[in-house]
């Protein structure tokens, strides 16, 4: 194995074809598809399916070339650290459920460290494809939540995939709701008090099981239920319908606005929110930047 060879598997997945591939790297299509058949032979694995669109990587071959980029990413950071190398476009992504705060140390992170070339990628997604972002190596960090609900079934997929999660705060429940909703005024609200209105929620895919879901109190009934994919439009909303949805309570104005405010729920639970990082991977440096800006946004238990 080589550090070459590395940057061409990962090349040829990105372009989708190993012509493609081959033009962009400057070299024969046939070198290209040798160097990749010696990969697979060394270490005995598939990584990609040949298709009459392409190449596809194997289930085995994602978790390689999540490897892979981890690797070449190190040795760019070595290089230009040491042998005096023009900086390097750096790499890092993060996948979180929908928390302002993981937002506001993904930002100080860019503007502390991005450099003069960076593609950093922040993905606010479904909690399953957070956890398989981090299990295959396409995020060197996830950030979600466990509570008493789903603690046990998510600890057992994070024991299967090799993965540890660190507790970054204990949340007390809360709602979100606009500005202007009727439920405004309380310093805190009941499930009772919640009924009248409409329940909004972060829609989870195929993957919709309850203990998924970024809200707690999912298996309660709600009469007017509205699921969404994305932050603003939830928030929208919130606003324009006097919804809410429950959540942790920890919001950014500058990020947010000022039209929607947090209200403490009554109820007798939690959330521990935490990040997940591959155990079998040491962490680079943009994930240990990463995790000490987070500890500073987050509240303090």
């Amino acid at each position: 194995m080589t550090l070459t060879q590395l940057k061409y598997v990962v090349e040829a997945a990105a372009a989708g074809t190993i012509s493609r591939a081959a033009e962009k790297l400057y070299i024969s299509q046939p070198s290209l598809t040798a160097a990749i058949r010696e990969l697979e032979n060394e270490f005995g694995i598939v990584i990609f399916s040949r298709t009459n669109k392409g190449v596809v990587p194997t289930r085995e071959g994602e978790e390689f070339l999540g490897y892979a980029r981890q690797l070449i990413t190190q040795a760019n950071l070595m290089e230009e650290r040491y042998s005096g190398a023009a900086p390097v476009r750096h790499q890092f992504c993060v996948s979180t459920q929908h928390y302002s705060f993981a937002v506001e140390a993904f930002v100080e992170l860019l503007k502390k460290y991005g450099g003069e070339e960076y593609e950093f990628r922040i993905r606010e997604t479904e909690t399953y494809e957070i956890i398989e972002d981090v299990a295959k190596l396409k995020s060197e960090v996830g950030v979600l939540y466990l509570n008493k609900f789903n603690e046990t079934v998510l600890r057992k997929i994070f024991r299967e995939q090799d993965l540890r999660f660190e507790r970054l705060f204990i949340a007390k429940p809360h709602v979100f709701v606009g500005a202007g909703s009727p439920l405004a005024g309380k310093e805190s609200v009941t499930l009772e008090d919640l009924a009248p209105y409409p329940r909004l929620s972060y829609e989870q895919g195929e993957h919709n099981a309850f203990y998924f879901s970024e809200e707690i109190l999912s298996t309660r009934e709600s009469k007017k239920d509205i699921m969404v994919c994305d932050r603003a439009t939830l928030f929208n909303l919130l606003i324009g319908l006097n919804g809410y949805t429950i959540c942790s309570g920890v919001i950014n104005q500058e990020l947010n606005g000022e039209n929607i405010i947090a209200i403490p729920l009554q109820v007798d639970d939690y959330m521990e929110i935490g990040t997940i990082t591959h155990k079998k991977v040491v962490m680079g440096r943009f994930s240990r930047l990463y995790l000490e800006a987070l500890k500073r946004y987050c509240p303090m238990d």
